[in-house]
């Protein structure tokens, strides 16, 4: 998946502007114009239309560097069975670390959550290394949790005094974690 931090670094590092990159960028289907607003897009992190691995192949020989440069891996768990407030303690604990020590932080936090994390890490690492990239010098990036309201099938009430029923609401969360190269 296309990186819009690396892309809009090195954007001003080569001192490129978009109609440079929207030129190397037309394809079939994709005319100038669209191509510019693409690219503009991309570099505000906005992926409509989603960029191919066409497109990022060109961005990249455009801007003379390897794919993996401009490239980061993505990896989520949507629905998950648990709380977000509970799993967002557990992501902040990794942010901004290096894949193995966020590995060695998660098998060593006792929260329910670490074990779910630490497989959703695992699957953008070896996404990743599909990808060719450096494992070695891979960091989480991000890891963010997204509220998912209350899971499917778990309706209940609990009954109270005087025929009143308080709602049990157990709920549910989606967790994104990117990884990207150093």
């Amino acid at each position: 998946m296309l990186s819009a931090n690396k892309l809009r670094e090195l954007c001003q590092q080569r001192q490129m502007d978009m109609e440079q990159l929207a030129s190397q960028l037309v394809r079939g289907g994709l005319n100038r114009q669209e191509a510019t607003a693409a690219v503009k897009n991309w570099q505000k992190g906005l992926f409509k239309p989603e960029p191919r691995a066409g497109d990022v192949r060109r961005l990249a020989a455009a801007l003379s560097v390897e794919v993996n440069d401009i490239a980061d891996w993505r990896s989520s768990y949507r629905f998950a069975p648990m709380s977000a407030r509970k799993v967002r303690l557990v992501t902040q604990l990794i942010v901004g670390r290096t894949v193995q020590d966020a590995m060695d932080i998660l098998k060593f936090t006792r929260k329910r959550a670490a074990a779910i994390i630490d497989k959703i890490l695992k699957s953008a690492v070896a996404d990743a290394d599909e990808q060719q990239a450096d494992v070695d010098n891979l960091y989480v990036s991000s890891a963010r949790v997204d509220d998912a309201g209350n899971r499917i099938g778990t309706k209940r009430w609990m009954p109270k005094d005087r025929g009143r029923a308080h709602p049990i609401n157990k709920k549910a969360c989606h967790i994104h974690i990117t990884v990207t190269q150093a």
